[in-house]
């Protein structure tokens, strides 16, 4: 038994053959723990990839004593006598005797001998004589960045499994890299199954707007995938069939197909191609149909819903796991946060559920029917409600949203 504020909840015995969506999300993560392989690729085409191996400075850094700020390289007490400038750029810089002084620009090598540098603000210059006016008194080392200040060469500076953003791009160049050892992204195929989807205009009777083909790419990518393609399947064993059996991609992600309707072909084709079942059905909500396969040859397939949110909890519960997996990501798990209000859960699975953040907790947002987009587009995050639900002030998890 479970109990949620005052409701208490009855949770019977597990289905057989339907996993917990912990054990899912575990499952779909171990099936990934083959990485691909390795390969070299410039700073500029590292963008979105993992780190294969640590990423280690190949220099000092900064490189040699620098100025943190535009004034002058002083050397001793003052006054000082100004004798020149040193601008960033130059690799040749005379020794700085004391009490003297040079003009100095941020980010330039501080002449040898300097002991401080004097904001240009705390400055004042009487012909070549140079003293303070600041508001307090200049001190040895003050505005130094000195060498080896961020990292001394060879030091580890970010773990093998690290996402290469912006940030990371930046520090490799600056530390002296020009290529990186990255793991291959996964390949993936995305199959879009039905014959009620429309590829463009309004939607009418008996038929629907494609919304996956749209939405799932993009957020594939942003998961570390190549998407190689994006196909449309009718409602074909035959078609369905063939497709499985030549596509190429490290990982197949398809829409609909998954439950055991008339035309709900996929359970069929996996048995025919030989694959090997994985996962088949999750005890969530929406999108408890999903299911994993192994294919042969060491591939795999995600097996989406075919409603929109349902597919979303299908993604997280399953394709990113196993992506994060073979694209060789870190490990990480869901984040916490408490509700503002109570969170409703459903009687005996986890609920998937869009909510925004505020200053008390999350809250849920309308519109989270398994076929709606409405709520899941004006969400942060999804809130991970276990059977019963979660009472205002309880701790939940939280998964990322598109």
């Amino acid at each position: 038994m479970s109990t949620v504020g005052r409701t208490t909840v009855t949770v019977p015995p597990t289905r057989p053959g339907v996993l917990s969506w912990s054990r899912a999300r575990e499952t779909a993560r171990r099936a990934g723990l083959r990485p691909l392989p390795v390969v070299d690729l410039p700073l500029a085409g590292a963008l979105g990839h993992v780190l294969a191996e640590p990423l280690g400075a190949l220099t000092d850094l900064p490189a040699f004593d620098t100025s943190a700020m535009d004034g002058w390289a002083v050397a001793g007490p003052g006054p000082w006598r100004v004798a020149g400038r040193v601008l960033a750029g130059r690799t040749e810089v005379a020794p700085l005797a004391d009490g003297s002084a040079v003009e100095i620009a941020t980010g330039a090598q501080l002449p040898p001998g300097a002991t401080a540098v004097l904001r240009r603000e705390h400055g004042r210059t009487e012909g070549t004589l140079l003293r303070e006016r600041g508001p307090e008194k200049l001190t040895t080392g003050q505005d130094v960045r000195p060498r080896g200040q961020e990292c001394r060469r060879g030091e580890e500076l970010l773990p093998a499994g690290t996402v290469i953003g912006p940030a990371v791009l930046g520090l490799a160049a600056a530390c002296g890299h020009d290529r990186l050892a990255v793991r291959r992204r996964p390949v993936v195929q995305v199959l879009v199954l039905g014959d009620e989807l429309l590829d463009s205009g309004t939607p009418g009777p008996g038929l629907v707007r494609d919304a996956l083909s749209p939405l799932l790419p993009p957020w594939l990518h942003a998961a570390g995938a190549e998407v190689a393609e994006v196909r449309r399947v009718r409602d074909d064993f035959g078609l369905l069939r063939d497709a499985l059996r030549y596509s190429t991609a490290d990982v197949v992600v398809t829409t609909g197909g998954t439950a055991a309707g008339p035309v709900d072909f996929l359970h069929r084709a996996l048995a025919e191609v030989g694959a090997r079942l994985l996962v088949d059905g999750v005890a969530v909500r929406p999108g408890h149909p999903m299911l994993l396969a192994e294919l042969p040859g060491g591939r795999h397939l995600v097996g989406l819903p075919g409603n929109p949110l349902a597919a979303v909890a299908g993604m997280v519960t399953l394709a990113l796991p196993l992506l994060h997996a073979r694209s060789g990501r870190a490990a990480f798990g869901p984040a916490p946060a408490p509700a503002a209000v109570l969170l409703p859960g459903h009687p005996v699975d986890t609920r998937l559920q869009p909510v925004r953040r505020t200053a008390e907790g999350v809250v849920p947002l309308a519109f989270d029917g398994p076929a709606m987009l409405r709520g899941l587009a004006r969400a942060e995050a999804l809130a991970v409600i276990p059977p019963g639900g979660a009472a205002a002030g309880e701790v939940v998890e939280l998964v990322e949203a598109p």
